[in-house]
């Protein structure tokens, strides 16, 4: 996220309205703030199971920035279709894999147990399905031997701070917002 508002800070198609998390501790927010973008928290813990009230709110809060497009980051919730259809080809994400490849969750240790040679980072365009959507680019990191999970996430997240705000300006480039 800080990646994409210092990318935002020069001249860009884009402009960062709101860095929203549904975790208050989240030290996005701070740095956020500190750069002059505002900021909203919405703790999904306080919805408990009810998924559909907290989209709701998360819909509203957007809408009221004006948001066109949404870039996840570190958002680590799942989001319903209704939420994601309703933002069909306006919401990005950044995944640790090198899509289709490990989807989900601990995929630097899924790549290093399968014995892989490569392993990376993606930008996707967020779908209904998990981890499925249209992939707008990625970046390749050697596994090197001996590698651990935490060496190997440690070189795919320097490629993600490189990839995303890239990817993010060629998106904005080409992207028409809904009339």
């Amino acid at each position: 996220m800080l990646r994409l508002l210092e990318d935002m800070a020069r001249p860009h198609p884009g402009h960062a309205r709101l860095v929203l998390s549904n975790r208050p501790e989240a030290g996005g927010l701070v740095r956020a703030q500190a750069m002059g973008v505002a900021t909203e928290v919405l703790d999904h813990r306080t919805f408990g199971e009810d998924r559909a009230s907290f989209e709701t709110e998360l819909h509203k809060i957007l809408m009221a920035y004006e948001i066109d497009v949404i870039c996840l980051a570190g958002f680590m919730r799942i989001l319903g279709a209704e939420f994601v259809s309703a933002w069909r080809g306006r919401m990005l994400n950044i995944h640790p894999s090198l899509l289709p490849k490990y989807q989900g969750l601990h995929t630097h240790q899924r790549a290093l147990a399968a014995g892989d040679a490569l392993a990376g980072c993606s930008v996707h365009e967020v779908v209904p399905q998990l981890d499925a959507g249209p992939v707008l680019g990625q970046s390749e990191v050697p596994i090197l031997p001996g590698d651990t999970a935490q060496d190997l996430a440690d070189r795919v997240l320097e490629q993600e701070h490189l990839l995303y705000p890239k990817v993010l300006r060629t998106f904005l480039t080409h992207f028409e917002p809904p009339s």
